[in-house]
């Protein structure tokens, strides 16, 4: 069921085997980066004001009043999913992230099914951010944001070619503008305050078109449960640091750290200025529009509300330069492990002068411009299932994890297991079965053309193809 991977430890000395140097051999990638740096470009990947001004605008809009606590649920699961990445990351230190640790722990055709719903969170979520650009650089220039999203993603991907230490500098710098936004939101909400903290728990949105002004629907659970999707989305770049685990100095301690660290951040970075917004919009009218830099400029001037605007927008282009160097070590490990015919795994394997696996950037940034034409409600819906499948995916591997020699292994080892793997299960379970049809006919008609692959390709070629491996720490 697990035969993918060497053993991680030797049964005589508990120690990990010496590596083996054979011939031909992928190269590896170089490991640069401590636990500040690779919490930078984690929080980064979060990209906590840009998921703030771009996708929470969209749960305003169908949530009102119930949307921090939407959030707050979302990010309370998110740290049992945490919990399972970080047992899982620092056992499996690999690039592949989620495919590589299911693999290993629940076999091929798992890991395959991940890989691919990762690899749609990878491609999807990049434009989805990209193309809130346009509206916060409105208050210099006005662009279509469909263009304005492509043109990011372009930078993106020239800057995902650079070395990863010099990109860990640049997204941090601005990190800080993002965070400098985030918190001027925060202050402006709590200080023009219209509503107590119990409007939090009043669960109320506005009327849609057609139910006359003024009007008032009630948010049923059955409706937060279906938000908690995009809500696990929100959070959803902690995970970075499992795939920049193979660039981490002493991933075996430094990837729990630093996906528990930015998990604790950004959740505290991004639920602040929601609950702040809540109490703070003028009317259930203006949250439910979730137009957050038109609230920045009624409670300040329009100085304020452009100098917002402005880091957002930066906060955007950070995001897709992280995102693209995240997904990149995606396509590259999958290459390693002979995802692909023998050219294709060739080509996604090179890595440039700078480290950076080259053609897997420009595979990840070029079709990423392309999807900034494609309706965005449907990237979302396609994005909330996937995300949802690939954690289930992943709390199923760390049910597993403690079994044979993997329990014996030299890793972080999460609370209230194996209570914590079992309850996301059901509660991840439950979430996927509320999403609406469609976006779970897509997500399930690309799963099926993958194990179609996984069929007539991967496994009738399983000594070839497919060889998930974990590189030796050095």
């Amino acid at each position: 069921m697990t035969d993918t991977l060497r053993p991680l430890q030797s049964a005589t000395t508990g120690e990990p085997p010496a590596p083996v140097a054979v011939p031909g051999d992928p190269q590896k990638l170089k490991r640069s980066i401590g636990v500040v740096g690779g919490t930078l470009l984690t929080l980064s990947c979060v990209t906590p004001a840009s998921t703030l001004f771009v996708v929470v605008p969209d749960l305003f809009s169908s949530l009102g009043t119930a949307t921090a606590l939407t959030i707050a649920i979302g990010s309370l699961l998110c740290v049992g999913v945490a919990f399972c990445y970080s047992e899982l990351g620092t056992l499996i230190p690999s690039a592949g992230g989620e495919y590589a640790m299911v693999s290993t722990m629940a076999g091929r055709l798992a890991g395959w099914l991940v890989f691919v719903l990762s690899l749609l969170v990878v491609m999807i979520v990049p434009p989805v951010i990209a193309m809130g650009t346009a509206d916060y650089l409105a208050p210099v220039m006005h662009l279509d944001p469909s263009y304005a999203g492509a043109g990011v993603m372009i930078c993106a991907t020239l800057a995902g070619l650079l070395d990863l230490r010099a990109n860990a500098w640049i997204t941090g710098i601005f990190l800080v503008l993002e965070v400098v936004a985030a918190g001027v939101v925060a202050v402006l909400g709590f200080a023009h305050a219209e509503r107590g903290p119990g409007s939090l728990v009043d669960l109320t949105v506005a009327s849609g078109a057609g139910s006359g002004p003024g009007g008032v629907d009630t948010v049923t659970a059955m409706l937060i449960a279906s938000g908690l999707a995009i809500a696990l989305f929100v959070t959803q770049g902690f995970s970075t640091a499992v795939y920049l685990s193979e660039e981490m100095e002493n991933p075996r301690r430094n990837v729990a750290r630093t996906v528990l660290a930015t998990l604790a951040i950004s959740t505290v970075i991004i639920l602040v200025p929601v609950v702040a917004i809540t109490m703070g919009a003028e009317s259930l009218t203006a949250l439910t529009e979730g137009d957050i830099s038109a609230m920045v400029t009624a409670w300040s001037n329009s100085a304020v509300g452009t100098f917002v605007s402005l880091c957002v927008a930066l906060a955007i282009i950070n995001a897709g330069i992280v995102m693209v160097i995240q997904n990149s070590r995606v396509l590259f490990a999958s290459a390693r492990d002979k995802a692909w015919p023998a050219p294709v795994n060739k080509a996604l394997s090179k890595l440039g002068a700078s480290g950076a696996p080259w053609v897997a950037t420009l595979l990840v940034g070029v079709p990423g411009a392309l999807l900034c034409f494609v309706n965005l409600d449907t990237l979302y819906g396609v994005t909330g299932v996937s995300v949802t499948g690939m954690y289930l995916l992943v709390a199923v591997a760390a049910l597993l994890a403690r079994r044979g020699s993997h329990g014996t292994g030299h890793a972080w080892r999460m609370p209230l297991w194996p209570a914590v793997p079992v309850v996301l299960i059901a509660v991840l379970g439950y979430v996927l079965s509320q999403q609406e049809l469609p976006y779970l006919g897509w997500t399930g008609g690309i799963v099926v053309a993958a194990t179609l692959y996984w069929a007539l390709y991967l496994r009738p070629r399983r000594e070839t193809r497919w060889l998930v491996s974990v590189p030796e720490e050095s």
